[in-house]
């Protein structure tokens, strides 16, 4: 079975409700669709308190432009938590290892890289009145939140944490704890999504500090060493995780193999081109940016 037909194959089995593992199947409905309060929760939340700050902004006169790019990222970003947390792919992945792996690809390579354009923080803080907005502001630039703040984002820190969540959670022993934990289960996609969070913003931010070339080699490097793991898996002669392994085919008929291999596939490809992608990207507008200055003199 070739990748095309493995990613179809995978396509036409997300809508099947899962069995059991980790993935907090009695929230889930019929549909596959899952309710569980700890992502619904804060999902609401976010978008409610978000929407709220940015029809603030717009109702002081800012730019609209400006808003209407960060509001669209912040959706967007939004939106695809929802496609990995709540639609029926997050309860396919208690079936098949692909389901679960395209699931941490949409929030490590979607979602967080979104968040962090829409840069959300600034509307966000736009919702709560003037004395929480103000004392947020005040904490926000103390030494004791700055210091390490800037220490947890550097673009090195920020790129060992999540190369560390990577690999640490697709060590078989961590893998079958999230199978088998809802809590554990949660703390693994709360390490990939904040640790994404971290490294994009490091990503974006770092060349306005500095020069893009460290920028640069951080995305190769998170492409290396995801398009690694991607690869044993891809190539591995047996599954890794014995939970999966137990289940036998998935929904869509692929082998615990099959299923590891098409999971080791959505991790080396899509990881690859999206981090090359941004690597490009900023070298790109790294070229154009003496040339606008000078149009500019």
């Amino acid at each position: 079975m070739n990748a095309a037909t493995r990613l179809a194959a995978l396509a036409a089995g997300l809508a099947s409700p899962p069995a059991a593992l980790g993935h907090g199947s009695d929230a889930a409905t019929t549909s596959g669709w899952s309710f569980e309060p700890w992502v619904v929760g804060p999902l609401a939340l976010s978008l409610v308190w978000f929407l709220a700050g940015a029809a603030r902004l717009r109702g002081r006169g800012a730019d609209a432009a400006t808003l209407g790019r960060r509001t669209a990222c912040f959706l967007a970003g939004w939106a695809v938590l929802v496609a990995a947390l709540v639609s029926p792919l997050d309860a396919a992945g208690a079936q098949s290892f692909a389901a679960h792996m395209l699931e941490h690809e949409l929030l490590m390579l979607a979602a967080a890289p979104l968040l962090v354009l829409a840069a959300p923080v600034g509307i966000l803080l736009w919702a709560l009145p003037h004395r929480a907005r103000a004392a947020l502001g005040r904490a926000g630039h103390a030494p004791a939140w700055r210091r390490p703040w800037r220490l947890l984002s550097g673009l090195a820190a920020a790129t060992t944490l999540q190369a560390i969540a990577l690999w640490g959670w697709h060590a078989p022993s961590l893998f079958a704890l999230a199978l088998a934990s809802s809590g554990w289960h949660v703390l693994q996609h709360v390490s990939f999504l904040v640790t994404a969070l971290l490294f994009w913003h490091a990503v974006w931010r770092a060349p306005v500090r500095g020069g893009v070339g460290a920028t640069v080699g951080a995305l190769f490097f998170t492409a290396t060493i995801s398009g690694a793991l991607g690869a044993l898996m891809a190539i591995a002669k047996g599954p890794w995780y014995a939970a999966y392994a137990a289940l036998g085919l998935t929904p869509s008929g692929l082998t615990p193999l099959e299923d590891q291999q098409l999971a080791g596939l959505l991790m080396w490809v899509p990881g690859g081109l999206v981090h090359a992608g941004a690597a490009l990207w900023l070298l790109a507008r790294a070229l154009r940016a003496p040339r606008e200055a000078a149009d500019a003199a």
